[in-house]
């Protein structure tokens, strides 16, 4: 079976990388940090956004863009998340089960490396936006979008899809 993972590079904003690591713990996603971090993980920011779910976060930090690609393997598929890719996040096929799935966020003012982005253009897919009226999407939402698309694709595999209430608590 196949795991998601989130991996930010550089991230610069603390409560950007606190909802992701939310997101990333209620959907089962391992979260790769990049170093340098904008911030230290302590900051009240960060714990703020991910509230009390730090402790179940699947996290691994890399001191650098060339220590993180060295942890991939042959069967590993990486996807860089820029607004300057030509194909679109929901063209990629996420259901192969003996590949693991990276998606790669850029930082949130200069996003990924250019040198980086040519290299890997082939594996580089974009979010539709009206670029007339917005430089980006918030990186929190977008990691969520790109993610939860991944997760839609797997048939929501190990996440609960129903939720069993009963209401006639309420009256």
């Amino acid at each position: 079976m196949s795991t998601n993972h989130i991996v930010l590079f550089e991230p610069l904003m603390p409560a950007n990388t606190g909802n992701i690591a939310r997101t990333a713990t209620g959907t089962n996603t391992k979260l790769h940090l990049i170093e340098p971090l904008g911030f230290d993980l302590d900051d009240k920011h960060v714990k703020r956004a991910g509230l009390d779910y730090w402790d179940t976060v699947d996290l691994e930090i890399h001191p650098n863009l060339p220590a993180f690609m060295e942890t991939l393997q042959a069967s590993d598929e990486l996807f860089l998340i820029s607004k300057f890719a030509p194909r679109a996040y929901h063209q990629a096929d996420y259901t192969d089960p003996d590949h693991d799935y990276y998606f790669m966020f850029g930082k949130e003012t200069t996003g990924l490396p250019e040198p980086f982005m040519r290299k890997h253009a082939d594996q580089a897919l974009r979010i539709p936006q009206n670029d007339e009226h917005i430089r980006s999407l918030n990186l929190a939402n977008t990691a969520a979008i790109v993610i939860y698309e991944a997760l839609r694709q797997q048939q929501f595999n190990g996440l609960d899809l129903t939720f069993d209430y009963d209401y006639d608590k309420l009256k």
